[in-house]
């Protein structure tokens, strides 16, 4: 194909870049030579970033950055970066906080001004081509930046530095005065309770999930619940935590054909998605349909496990085992073009049997969204069996056929892009979450799924020298740029979860290198958090401390329960010190806001209950008494098996082996007895795991 422009993105490989490098607009990738760019020629760098999935970054595109007389205006007066958000969240975090604080709010696309050395002065997120909904046109927008760098530039230095320095203030939260709230030292019950409580003020009980529209999964929270239901039975709990799961998989925002679950629902009703998918999401939603299954027992979390799975493996998995990053919104320019159906076309697909098909996904003549139907259900298929009054086996072979038909159909369609990428934080929380079903569902494909996924991480993300470096992100065969606090918080956890899935003991060491490589590289200055990009990263501004769960879990958090497992395996004293530190300075915080600190609010609940640390010896039974241990849903628990005594883990100290089964079972520095009874064992943790 000929272009009539073609930029310097033309040699990126994130597939978001590559959309931009024909545009009139002389985009630069985020590096030296744009930064030196703009001190050379004293001209304000234009910021642009988003990503290949973002329906409106693709609006704005058309619109503006396609224009030549729009990219003329650009290109003489700034020198214009584009950044791919998955590629560099560091800069992203920095560049979002900024705009948040110019303008109250964020999003993608973002678009912020920077002087010559790339302080923030102004930004916003989409401007349209002429003045519309409350905001100025983009022109105008660069016409006023380029008469303020022109007429009031000491003004805008200042600016920048002010809120430059504000950046850096605002990411002090170990002073008591940014977090706030009260706690109860004594009664530590009492400030979970404090955290359900106020979960529950922004639940919504009637179609599950938090807050109003636009409605994201927000698993953390789930989870929270779901673990702080198993320390109190307390039903409630149990029943918002199911309900928010089952309305996200019988809405819209979950693919009834394929599986996979969207970035969030426009309205409460999780009827219609943001239909760009993200692997992310869907890492985090297999999770939290592992411990569902685990409680209750319920075969609909089990098909919605194996149907996620699927369409991970089908649809984001390339042939080496690499999980990509994103199906796009959009197909020919629509967004949800490929997910959509007319009535009409349902019923001449289906024939006699569409009638009972559209009842149960509700689909109409008029449709349910913009004209056309998204699929869903209305009430939970068991529910619409026994109204109608049908075999629900017999009900289930006909929706499964009708499914197959539609899917087939679908095929033929034009499909959303593909962002081919593969980013290695996502694909660790990916790793984790089917090694985690691999347990629970005692999977052998998802096994070696996971297996295949660790082995393309270790041979494509690291530089194969000792120190444990991994890079952010990979494609064409090229790694780039080094790993982040979640790329190596996220994997250190995926190696505790394949210990427990192969009961191979170097992934637990490789999990406790990676851990000693964090500490040395990212630690800050009191050796309590982590900073989100390492000592030795030298392009940003600032190094940012990320403590709240946001699309993805907060890397501190998760760090923090890497180092409070890790340290009772290795014995390392001063690292549940330091979880012990970071716990009472966040624990404020994820009390008054515990939607934003999930995962927190989960830590605090082990650290309080503490550990089940259970040491399985012998060379006879392990199987099976951990197949019947997987059965049951215990949070808070470290599993160890060795036919080996001596096999090198302080845990594993002072303790004996028989045959054919030895079980210990430890808790804050207390061993009972051995015992060789797994349901015996399961007991004894329920018992004294409750409140």
């Amino acid at each position: 194909m000929n272009h009539h422009h073609t930029n310097n993105l033309i040699h990126e490989t994130s597939p978001y870049l590559l959309q931009h490098a024909h545009n009139p607009v002389d985009w630069y990738a985020w590096g030296p030579e744009a930064l030196q760019k703009a001190k050379q020629e004293d001209k304000v760098i234009l910021v642009s970033i988003g990503y290949s999935a973002c329906h409106w970054c693709h609006v704005m595109e058309r619109e503006s950055f396609e224009n030549e007389t729009t990219a003329k205006l650009m290109n003489d007066h700034f020198i214009t970066i584009k950044i791919d958000r998955e590629e560099r969240p560091d800069i992203d975090h920095i560049y979002m906080d900024a705009v948040q604080a110019i303008t109250g709010s964020g999003g993608w696309p973002l678009n912020v001004f920077l002087t010559p050395d790339a302080k923030p002065f102004y930004g916003g997120t989409y401007f349209p081509p002429v003045k519309a909904f409350n905001r100025p046109s983009w022109t105008d927008v660069l016409q006023s930046i380029n008469q303020a760098w022109a007429d009031r530039r000491n003004e805008i230095i200042s600016q920048a530095e002010n809120l430059t320095d504000y950046l850096n203030k605002s990411g002090d939260f170990t002073n008591a005065n940014v977090i706030n709230a009260e706690t109860n030292e004594d009664n530590e019950l009492e400030n979970c309770k404090m955290i359900f409580a106020n979960i529950m003020r922004s639940a919504d009980t009637e179609w599950g999930g938090f807050g109003k529209a636009p409605k994201f999964p927000q698993t953390f929270t789930i989870q929270y619940l779901l673990q702080y239901y198993y320390y109190t039975n307390d039903q409630e709990v149990l029943k918002q935590a199911l309900l928010s799961i089952d309305k996200m998989l019988q809405g819209g925002i979950y693919d009834h054909i394929a599986g996979g679950l969207a970035r969030y629902s426009t309205d409460n009703e999780w009827l219609a998605p943001h239909f760009e998918k993200m692997l992310y999401d869907n890492a985090l939603l297999i999770t939290i349909l592992c411990d569902a299954y685990q409680v209750t027992k319920d075969n609909q979390y089990k098909d919605a496990i194996q149907k996620t799975v699927s369409f991970i493996l089908e649809e984001l998995t390339n042939e080496d085992g690499g999980f990509y990053a994103a199906l796009d919104a959009d197909s020919e320019g629509v967004e949800g073009k490929y997910y959509v159906w007319q009535k009409s076309e349902v019923d001449e697909l289906l024939g006699a049997d569409s009638a009972i098909f559209c009842e149960l996904f509700d689909i109409t003549e008029n449709g349910n969204w913009e004209e056309k139907n998204i699929l869903r259900l209305l009430q939970p298929f068991k529910e619409f069996a026994i109204q109608k009054k049908l075999d629900e086996i017999s009900l289930n072979k006909t929706i499964e056929s009708c499914i197959e038909k539609l899917k087939s159909k679908r095929a033929t369609r034009i499909k959303p892009g593909l962002d081919d990428k593969i980013i290695l934080s996502w694909n660790a929380l990916m790793l984790k979450a089917i090694a985690k079903a691999a347990i629970v569902l005692q999977n052998e494909q998802y096994k070696q799924a996971a297996l295949a996924n660790f082995n393309f991480v270790l041979l494509h993300f690291s530089d194969n020298t000792t120190d444990n470096q991994l890079m952010h992100t990979w494609k064409n065969g090229q790694a780039k740029y080094p790993g982040f606090l979640d790329d190596y918080a996220f994997f250190t956890e995926a190696c505790i979860q394949l210990y427990e899935l192969t009961l191979d003991a170097s992934y637990l060491q490789k999990a406790h290198s990676y851990c000693k490589y964090v500490i040395e590289h990212f630690s800050d200055e009191e050796n309590n958090f982590f900073y989100y990009t390492g000592k030795n990263q030298d392009d940003v501004i600032i190094r940012k401390k990320e403590i709240y769960d946001g699309a993805t879990p907060s890397a501190n958090a998760v760090m923090a329960a890497n180092l409070f497992k890790l340290s009772i395996v290795f014995d390392e004293t001063g690292w549940r010190e330091r979880v012990n530190k970071m716990l009472e300075i966040i624990s404020p915080a994820a009390i008054k806001y515990p939607v934003s600190f999930g995962l927190w609010g989960c830590l605090l609940l082990q650290r309080i209950k503490g550990m089940n640390e259970i040491a399985l010896f012998g060379k006879n039974g392990t199987i099976a008494a951990l197949n019947i241990l997987h059965e049951s849903y215990i949070p808070g628990k470290l599993i160890i098996v060795s036919d080996n005594i001596s096999s090198g883990f302080p845990f594993l100290k002072d303790k004996k082996a028989s045959e054919p089964l030895s079980i210990y079972l430890c808790k804050n520095q207390v061993c009972l007895q051995p015992m060789q009874d797994v349901p015996e064992l399961i007991t004894i943790i329920y018992s004294i795991d409750k409140f």
